[in-house]
């Protein structure tokens, strides 16, 4: 069969990329300046920078998706054009984004030869597709049921079926762009023995990421970009230290540094409660948690296993079919958001860009969103600019957020100083409960360090402290006690110290009793 012949062809093959001077504008945004890098055969070679470094800009235009304004791109010494997705594939690269390009209602195998389609007599030769996932998937170690429909297969398996989906397509270079971003800790370390055993089939692979212990983990080379430029390389046994200074441009420190907490009376009670997501699924389903005073209490899951929900019905963003959530003892079910805030709620949304802030308002005006109607700053009739303004120099100053002036928009800040706007606006003013959703994400390591201190702090001045996060580290280097989240219910809460291997399991929806 001919799709068999050019997998076995594929086997042997190998690339050697280089990128020389590549430069890519967005207006007056250099988001690539002049990158320079080889990637050699049988490699992997991590690309580590902060959110907005320009990672993956740089592997759009290596992926042809877009086109550079000067440099150029090299394969096995000869300089091409890549000029669209085909050209790249058909020079031998391949790429698997970090949101899957799966169509979730067809199978393996109709996923797999989608743009690609084999056909017998002017028709879709579906034998010939389940052959070819059979043939690539088992000799690259990367078993799939080519009849399985792709959304009744976890996410880990999801992902197995794109890198196939390239490998299908005989390219020797993979490109892999924050591929461990919506994987447990488990399938993380499952698809890092996947990269290995493509490296050791003599495929090339780059690895965007800016998770260190992973690149250290599996990586043979290290680039770190920062603001669009190479500015250094590493081993991987280089200290986390270095890579994180690296990237950052100065030395932090990153560990959470914090004592044992000494949990008060519970604050925010949680009971029964069942929420509906956009679809009217059951996103929710008959949560009870609380949260003391002075504890971090940490929700650890996979993204999209009702955590979402499960916050913006706390905060009366999203009503609820049943259950009743009680703060201090007064039953605010069903609250309006404004109501919940100024029962001394302080609220960081999981999408700053759509829920915590106004880009065309002012720094100044954004960090009085909740009370510019209440005094010193304003009441129903008429703002008071000057006290705004003088409590928006202290704010800045105290929440180290790196701006212009006050008056600039925020929207023109960094990811980083975006999100210590929402800290500092929802952290200045007495609080009983704190809730943080993925309150790192998007920002700089610098700032996590900065977020990450804000957070224990509050813990320690008695607020009660929710923290929600798919990242397990985060959770883990925060929480006084975590709970996992799965398909909207709360399987377990456990100690911090939990193994991380069993916080996988509960995050894989396999508790101790059920693996027993």
């Amino acid at each position: 069969m001919l799709f068999q012949h050019e997998v076995h062809i594929a086997l042997e093959a190998t690339l050697r990329l280089e990128l020389r001077g590549i430069t890519k504008r967005f207006g007056d945004l250099v988001a690539n300046d002049d990158i320079s890098l080889t990637v050699e055969p049988g490699e992997i070679h991590a690309l580590l920078g902060e959110n907005g470094a320009g990672k993956s800009t740089l592997m759009n235009v290596l992926y042809g998706l877009l086109q550079p304004d000067s440099g150029e791109i090299l394969v096995d010494g000869k300089a091409i054009k890549i000029k669209g997705p085909g050209d790249a594939i058909a020079a031998g690269i391949g790429m698997v984004h970090q949101h899957f390009m799966l169509v979730p209602v067809f199978t393996v195998a109709e996923n797999v030869m989608l743009g690609a389609e084999p056909a017998k007599a002017g028709f879709l030769n579906h034998a010939a597709a389940s052959d070819l996932v059979r043939t690539v998937s088992l000799k690259y170690g990367l078993p799939l049921d080519p009849d399985a429909i792709i959304e009744d297969l976890p996410i880990g398996i999801q992902q197995r079926v794109e890198i196939v989906k390239a490998l299908t397509r005989n390219v020797d270079l993979l490109i892999l762009d924050e591929p461990t971003a919506v994987l447990t800790p488990q399938e993380t370390d499952e698809l890092l023995g996947v990269m290995r055993g493509l490296r050791d089939a003599g495929k090339s692979i780059v690895f965007i990421t800016h998770k260190l212990r992973e690149v250290k983990a599996v990586a043979d080379r290290i680039t770190v970009i920062r603001r669009g430029k190479v500015v250094g390389s590493a081993e991987p046994t280089a200290p986390e230290s270095e890579l994180a200074e690296l990237m950052v441009g100065r030395s932090v420190v990153l560990e959470v540094p914090k004592q044992t907490s000494e949990p008060g009376a519970a604050v925010l009670k949680v009971s029964g409660l069942v929420v509906a997501d956009d679809r009217r699924h059951r996103a929710v389903d008959g949560v009870d948690l609380e949260v003391r005073a002075g504890e971090v209490l940490g929700i650890a899951g996979v993204q999209g296993n009702g955590q979402t929900e499960l916050v913006e019905a706390i905060m009366g963003l999203r009503p609820s079919l049943t259950g009743s959530v009680t703060l201090s003892g007064q039953d605010i079910t069903g609250w309006a958001t404004r109501r919940v805030l100024r029962a001394g709620v302080g609220y960081v949304p999981e999408d700053r860009s759509v829920d915590g802030l106004v880009k065309e308002f002012s720094l100044a005006e954004n960090l009085v969103l909740d009370l510019y109607d209440t005094e010193p700053f304003g009441n129903r009739f008429a703002l008071n600019p000057r006290a705004i303004n003088e409590a928006a120099q202290g704010r800045v100053e105290e929440f180290d957020i790196r701006s212009q002036s006050e008056q600039q928009p925020v929207g023109s800040l960094s990811g980083g100083n975006q999100q210590k706007v929402i800290v500092a606006r929802e952290m200045s003013r007495p609080l009983k409960l704190f809730i943080a959703s993925q309150p790192t994400r998007g920002v700089d390591v610098g700032s996590i360090e900065f977020i990450h201190r804000r957070i224990v702090a509050e813990r320690d001045v008695g607020s009660a402290v929710l923290v929600v996060s798919s990242e397990l580290d985060e959770v883990v280097a925060l929480a006084d006690r975590i709970a996992v989240m799965y398909r909207g219910r709360i399987l377990a809460v456990v100690p911090p110290n939990t193994p991380r291997e069993t916080l996988g399991l509960l995050m894989a929806g396999i508790t101790p009793e059920a693996d027993s």
